[in-house]
């Protein structure tokens, strides 16, 4: 049976350490079931700004096959490596031809936009990579949902993009509680 609260949070050489760490923190607190994977083959993934996060397991030891939404921190290089991970890019792309959820953040989007996903999605992104959202409706929103596709702006965006997938998933009152107890609003 498939847990449709399990999800995947990709971490490469260089990711934006705000945003991973704020979004895995809001998932969890929601209780949903978050494996954090590492595409470098290593359980140690050092971030953009040099902080170290060990990983729940590494990309070839996942089947990947109870899970309901993939979610990409962004950051640069991390970005451009996770672009760069073959492996990764299809399995995006069968979770987009199924019809699960993607997640995206800060550049990150840029691979959902030039693997054209985002066609007619309302998207955002971090400034400067909006032209990498390929044929996207680009929203000046800090988090958007269109269909299955989450964006986000960046790292200062990163509690309310872990909300945005918390309301997705297990409903409004639960991310509304979570931004309450949290402060966020």
């Amino acid at each position: 049976m498939v847990n449709k609260n399990s999800i995947y949070i990709f971490l490469a050489t260089g990711f934006e350490e705000t945003e991973a760490v704020a979004i895995i923190d809001v998932l969890r607190r929601a209780e949903l079931h978050v494996t954090i994977v590492s595409v470098t083959g290593q359980k140690m993934v050092t971030g953009s700004h040099k902080i170290s996060i060990e990983v729940d397991a590494l990309f070839e030891d996942c089947d990947f096959k109870d899970g309901n939404m993939l979610v990409l921190p962004g950051g640069m290089p991390g970005t451009r490596n996770l672009e760069a991970f073959l492996p990764l890019i299809k399995l995006i792309s069968e979770y987009y031809k199924v019809g699960k959820y993607l997640a995206a953040v800060c550049a990150a989007p840029l691979i959902l936009g030039k693997m054209r996903l985002l066609r007619n999605e309302e998207a955002t992104c971090f400034p400067g990579y909006e032209e990498d959202l390929e044929d996207a409706v680009l929203s000046k929103q800090r988090v958007v949902r269109s269909g299955k596709i989450i964006t986000g702006k960046g790292p200062g965006t990163s509690i309310e993009f872990g909300l945005k997938i918390v309301e997705t998933l297990k409903g409004e009152e639960l991310s509304a509680s979570l931004a309450k107890t949290m402060i966020v609003y």
